[in-house]
């Protein structure tokens, strides 16, 4: 999308469509935003990024773990968890090419950023502790590293929109990944430590994006997964959430109300991804009382937290639960 998604947005815009893209590159999202945003408001159209794996299932699983919670959520962590069967799992190098761009051009996402001028989303109730870059899970006996996609930065926007536009409360979000075992680990620092040195130079670059299969110990590859691979595979995203029950005040005290919830699929990038997009169209289409005002260019949160998003999701495969009651 970095290359190629604008002249898309552009042409839509111009025309009075809407659009929806499965980018996971932040860069490319709020891009369009700061260049679109007004101009999709005064067509009347919706432009709405990152509609597959990256990120409907975490920005909905933050509004569904806030709908389902009896009080005011304030906090929540979300760990992705990916299964496969005797075929392992594998990946597309465009994923990878996204990720070695996005890192390597991170300074000017931060003057994108500063361009926008975002106002600065409050923090209500006990601050949301930051993890360090490798921890253990008691809950997964696993250990888990933040997640590099761009849910992070899609949740923000959407808590951000809900709280500006719609005075809701804002929730604080923190989403990790489960890497497993202590093998795993070493692995996974070591191939960090060479990905993260390499992205620094063009040569390095260009040595990434030409071998995939190597630099990644064969995780993305130029051909993707086979279609065996792609039916053994599975996520599951976790939600822990926390808050204060009703009429307790979020500016005081600490949280006394903790809820766990759901996400779950088939394989993220070729089947739950398509699921997700198409899903979010059809929304566009016939939820049109219940999307924002204006048009504009949002994170899928934003633009269909008021839609049945999610009943359609569940009907086809990715799948929302509450998985323990809010206990006080």
């Amino acid at each position: 999308y970095r290359f190629l998604g604008e002249p898309v947005v552009q042409a839509c815009v111009e025309n009075g469509a809407s659009c929806i893209d499965i980018s996971g590159e932040p860069q490319f999202l709020e891009g369009m935003y700061l260049k679109y945003n007004e101009k999709a408001a005064e067509k009347g159209v919706y432009v709405v990024g990152s509609c597959g794996f990256d990120s409907i299932p975490a920005d909905m699983g933050v509004i569904y773990t806030r709908d389902k919670l009896k009080g005011t959520l304030t906090a929540v962590e979300s760990f992705l968890s990916v299964k496969s069967g005797p075929e392992g799992v594998c990946v597309h190098d465009g994923t990878w090419k996204s990720a070695v761009y996005g890192l390597a051009d991170e300074g000017n996402l931060k003057k994108l950023r500063k361009k926008i001028g975002y106002a600065p989303v409050p923090v209500v109730g006990a601050k949301l502790k930051k993890r360090g870059f490798l921890f253990y899970n008691q809950e997964f006996k696993e250990y888990c590293i933040p997640f590099m996609g761009s849910d992070g930065s899609v949740v923000k926007r959407t808590q951000r929109y809900l709280h500006t536009e719609l005075q809701e409360t804002p929730v604080q979000y923190g989403g990790y990944v489960n890497v497993g075992g202590l093998g795993s680990v070493i692995k996974l620092m070591f191939a960090g430590m060479l990905f993260l040195l390499l992205v620094k130079f063009n040569f390095g670059r260009k040595l990434l994006t030409k071998y995939p299969e190597f630099f990644s110990a064969g995780r993305f590859t130029k051909e993707g997964p086979t279609q065996k691979q792609m039916d053994g595979t599975s996520f599951t995203m976790t939600f822990f959430g926390e808050g204060y029950s009703e009429g307790q005040d979020p500016q005081n005290g600490k949280p006394n109300v903790k809820i766990c919830t759901e996400v779950k699929g088939p394989e993220p990038g070729y089947i739950a991804t398509p699921i997700a997009m198409v899903q979010a169209a059809v929304s566009l289409l016939e939820d049109a009382a219940s999307l924002p005002k204006r048009g504009g260019v949002y994170s899928p949160g934003a633009a269909f937290s008021k839609t049945k998003l999610i009943d359609r999701l569940n009907k086809r495969g990715v799948e929302f639960s509450v998985i323990s009651k809010p206990e006080v």
